[in-house]
């Protein structure tokens, strides 16, 4: 059994969550945030047995796309100013990044 922990955009949760529901596997949904953009994320966590992980992966891949985004930066609040980029930065985002964990045990009360 393996435990997939996908963290991608929350643009995107909506549309894996349906896919993940209609090809019937079962996920916790956690909000988190990103510490590079500070920007909402959400993580999902799906056990599945192992020869599942493939099919899960796939339905991550189609459903989470990257995507370009400008952000504003944020002011350096007592930074070092020499670094700080005064207008809007083009960054990629979305997507999603995966770790697929080994599950010793596994409990359902």
């Amino acid at each position: 059994m393996k435990l997939i922990m996908a963290v991608i955009q929350d643009k995107d949760s909506n549309r894996l969550s349906d896919a993940l529901v209609k090809a019937d596997y079962r996920a916790t949904k956690l909000a988190s945030t990103g510490g590079f953009l500070k920007a909402g994320n959400t993580t999902f966590l799906i056990g599945t047995e192992d020869e599942n992980v493939d099919n899960v992966m796939t339905i991550i891949k189609d459903n989470c796309q990257s995507r370009e985004q400008l952000v504003a930066p944020i002011s350096p609040m007592g930074g070092n100013a020499d670094s700080y980029v005064p207008y809007p930065v083009e960054v990629q985002v979305g997507g999603a990044t995966v770790f697929v964990l080994p599950v010793e045990q596994f409990e359902q009360f």
